[in-house]
């Protein structure tokens, strides 16, 4: 039977972490967004019919991932690109939403990595994938901001139209098991990859 990899999401678990700080393959599922929920589902039908009908069906629960193809309605290009337009004259001000929430970020090209190496595995299974480091947005505002010559605290101002509904307010995944089993880690940083995004911006 072909192997099948379902791309899972870190906001299954919602406001939920384990004592040390982390989430895990173990941490209990308390999703607090629609699109949290559906992948909930689709998390869970994968690994009833994986138990059920011995599908070969892996789960890897993605943390943040991203890249310089992000579109500017994801953070990570936003801060980049409304501070890149800052320097540029062209904005007085970035708007934003919540400054403190935490995130685990990788870099997409580690992340697919790891997805092939989930398919390749011979025993199908459920995987974090994460870099278990976790920064929050001011935190990118603040290095991003930096690079440039600039202190964000003069231009990043929070609106409250960009606020979610429910709050998820921190990620930070232990990627463990896919490490120590199939020699998985990232090679970028998020020093690194915030770095990519923004020389590709800014050109």
């Amino acid at each position: 039977f072909p192997s099948h990899d379902n791309t899972s999401s870190s906001e299954m678990f919602g406001g939920s972490v384990d004592e040390d700080g982390f989430q895990r393959e173990t941490t209990k599922m308390v999703p607090v967004s629609p699109y949290g929920c559906t992948k909930l589902f689709g998390f869970s039908i994968v690994r009833n019919y994986r138990i059920a009908h011995k599908l070969h069906a892996s789960n890897g629960i993605l943390f943040n991932h991203e890249s310089p193809r992000r579109g500017s309605n994801f953070v990570t290009n936003k801060v980049v690109k409304g501070a890149v337009m800052i320097k540029l004259g062209m904005m007085d001000k970035l708007e934003m939403g919540n400054l403190d929430a935490h995130r685990d970020w990788g870099h997409s090209k580690d992340y697919v990595k790891a997805m092939h190496m989930i398919v390749q595995h011979d025993t199908p299974n459920d995987w974090v994938v994460a870099t278990g480091q976790t920064r929050s947005v001011r935190d990118m505002c603040k290095y991003v901001f930096d690079q440039l010559g600039m202190n964000y605290l003069d231009y990043v101002v929070q609106n409250e139209k960009f606020l979610r509904a429910e709050e998820l307010p921190y990620l930070k995944g232990d990627s463990t098991k896919i490490r120590t089993t199939l020699g998985w880690g990232p090679e970028d940083t998020f020093e690194s990859m915030m770095d990519e995004i923004s020389i590709v911006t800014g050109k």
